[in-house]
């Protein structure tokens, strides 16, 4: 999609860079989220948790927008986790600037509507993979698209994001090195 330099400035004076630490979080339960964020550059886990445990969401990396987006869209509390699996480096603008950039320019407006309506697709598909593949087929689906996340986040995250348990993915890396 493009959008004219003039509108593309006016939309980036509003942005803030941030330097999420390792092991620091972005957003927490019961926090209002306020902010669309753009990854620079860094890994970002998107989780909640209960009794049963920790369920990844979503990695977020280079290149992608993200937020807790049904609490940002709700302007409810979020009942999630933003945590950076790895030193980041944040594009953060807030709700109300993001609306002044979309009432400056239509582009803009647009490009803002797709790129949530991408991250809606993305936890869309996710569940549909979690519900209509196999363990393994989910395995082979995520190296295939994504194989950077194997060496970036800890294998029990990867473990939660595909839906099993350490000790299940481990038997599957086994049994497809055995084949």
């Amino acid at each position: 999609m493009a959008i004219n330099d003039a509108d593309l400035d006016y939309s980036l004076q509003f942005y803030k860079r941030l330097h999420i630490e390792k092991g620091e979080f972005l957003i927490r339960p019961q926090q209002k989220v306020g902010h669309f964020y753009f990854m620079q550059q860094g890994c970002m886990c998107y989780y909640t948790k209960d009794d049963s445990g920790m369920k990844v969401m979503e990695f977020f990396t280079e290149g992608q927008f993200f937020t807790d987006l049904y609490a940002y869209i709700s302007a409810i509390p979020s009942g999630s986790y933003l945590e950076a699996t790895e030193d980041c480096m944040v594009y953060s603008i807030s709700k109300e600037d993001a609306l002044k950039s979309f009432d400056h320019s239509h582009d803009m407006e647009r490009f803002g509507r797709l790129s949530m309506q991408d991250g809606f697709m993305r936890l869309f598909r996710r569940n549909n993979h979690l519900k209509n593949l196999s363990n393994q087929e989910r395995y082979l689906r995520l190296l295939q698209k994504r194989p950077d996340l194997f060496q970036r986040v800890p294998q029990y995250l990867i473990a939660s994001y595909l839906g099993l348990t350490p000790v299940g993915l481990s038997k599957i890396r086994k049994r497809l090195v055995a084949s």
